[in-house]
């Protein structure tokens, strides 16, 4: 029995979850020698809250019930534009040498454009056939002056009014109090939310939340991909759950907590939690931290299910490769941390969900692979059938969906600003540049990462920094 897109719409995260699986049935292959490549983007996306308990995900969940998953990704850069720079060049970002400020972006390193436009995978696909399109709401790639020539080598490229530049006059001052909590009230922060509401209040209506706009605008393209007489390309990057996290009460309770009447921590401290949480106050704001970010999650995934369900609708799954992927993830009081830290590389920031769904692959398939979001590009070229150009240095992860080894990967390596981190199958290994600050675990032994050893095995530390200089070309850089 065919399903429709509203079906889509959560109800409870099993029922969600079953509904979509359901459709498992209908996969098949590809009646067409290119198949159509859906990629979506996901912010500050935790891989501990996809197919599991910590938020319910049930559009998301469906495309793990049927593809294949990969537990150990860790992107070889950070945050936000140089995840997706190694996303669409299919190549390392770090370490950011010859780093300079851009205009329009953030003054921080790895924080440029993509140069070489011709070379990313998108391009490739273009010059290869593929009728090509990006729906997104990321005010860096969607808005700011550097990206203009990454914007114009697609057929078709949608952007939708983001997080930023809201006009905060219209904010009711309760609103503000409700979502501004005193412990990070500041002028900034209060700043920075109060900007975010005047941008979408969709506390009582998501949608007109950043992630239903996106996704609603996604749909009309991807109905305008899909007449089209070639394969296309869609790639729909949604900065939610970005934060300040301001979700609908539905979404809370989906995820087993209630509203509160006091006031709410929507945007996070960037610091140790010691550093702007009272004790007496400490336990409640981090689990309400947990609780708003759960909520963004599934409200989020409940977006993902609408442009799932429509491409069902139109009956292209068979002839689609799907690929989720987020850039990074976030801390919400493990560790002692809040907020995005660089110089604390743990699997709360660094570990996130990348699935692949082909339509050759009936069944889920889980791969313990140290993938990273550079392979991105070598990967969906290859699944094209599209010859992947030299300049792309990530691995090609298709050989695992037909059973095959890929290339080898025996350890992982990557930056976030002035850090690196290194990971194999035994060690987690994170310092600043400068290797000034080095932290180590043992993973055969404390796979929490919580006992640091560092100080008892300096020749490890010295080995794993000296892995990392030399794969990386020398000398980190480290910039002031």
């Amino acid at each position: 029995m065919r399903r429709t897109r509203r079906e889509f719409v959560i109800g409870g995260a099993a029922a969600g979850a079953a509904a979509y699986v359901a459709l498992r049935g209908t996969a098949g292959t590809a009646p067409s020698e290119k198949p159509n490549i859906l990629m979506i983007v996901v912010d500050t996306l935790r891989a501990d809250h996809v197919n599991g308990p910590l938020a319910a995900t049930p559009a998301i969940d469906s495309l793990v019930a049927k593809g294949l998953s990969f537990t150990r990704v860790f992107p070889e850069a950070m945050p936000t534009v140089p995840a997706r720079n190694s996303i669409f060049t299919g190549k390392r970002m770090f370490p950011f040498l010859d780093w300079k400020d851009r205009r329009g972006l953030i003054a921080k390193p790895g924080w440029i454009p993509v140069e070489d436009v011709d070379s990313a995978f998108t391009t490739v696909l273009r010059r290869n056939g593929y009728w090509t399109a990006y729906v997104t709401d990321n005010p860096f790639l969607g808005f700011s002056y550097p990206y203009e020539p990454l914007r114009r080598s697609f057929d078709v490229f949608r952007r939708r009014g983001g997080q930023l530049g809201g006009d905060p006059r219209g904010v009711p001052p309760a609103t503000l109090r409700h979502w501004l909590h005193p412990a990070n009230g500041d002028e900034k922060t209060a700043e920075r939310v109060s900007s975010y509401i005047g941008a979408a209040d969709y506390w009582k209506d998501e949608n007109q939340s950043f992630a239903a706009r996106v996704f609603s605008e996604a749909i009309p393209v991807l109905d305008q991909a899909a007449a089209q007489r070639r394969p296309f390309a869609l790639v729909v990057d949604t900065f939610e759950p970005h934060e300040p996290w301001t979700p609908p009460d539905r979404y809370l309770r989906l995820n087993g907590s209630q509203p509160a009447h006091s006031p709410e921590p929507a945007m996070p401290g960037y610091a140790r939690v010691e550093d702007w949480l009272d004790p007496s106050e400490r336990d409640y704001v981090i689990e309400r931290m947990h609780a708003l970010y759960a909520a963004e999650v599934t409200m989020t995934d409940r977006w993902i299910g609408e442009l799932l369900g429509r491409l069902h609708e139109l009956e292209l799954e068979r002839e689609t490769v799907i690929l989720l992927v987020a850039d990074h993830g976030i801390f919400l009081g493990e560790r002692g941390w809040t907020g995005k830290i660089s110089t604390a590389l743990y699997p709360e920031l660094i570990n996130v969900p990348l699935v692949i769904v082909h339509p050759d692959l009936h069944r889920p398939a889980e791969s313990r692979y140290l993938a990273s979001t550079h392979d991105i590009g070598p990967t969906l070229l290859s699944l094209a059938g599209v010859p992947v150009p030299l300049t792309m240095t990530g691995n090609d992860l298709s050989p695992i969906l037909h059973g095959h080894a890929p290339k080898p990967r025996d350890f992982q390596y990557g930056g976030y600003t002035n850090s690196h981190f290194f990971r194999d199958d035994r060690w987690a290994y994170m310092s600043d540049n400068r290797l000034e600050q080095p932290h180590l675990y043992d993973l055969s032994v404390d796979p929490s990462e919580s006992h640091d050893l560092a100080a008892e095995n300096p020749e490890v530390v010295e080995e794993l920094a000296a892995r990392v200089t030399e794969e990386a070309g020398g000398t980190l850089p480290y910039y002031e």
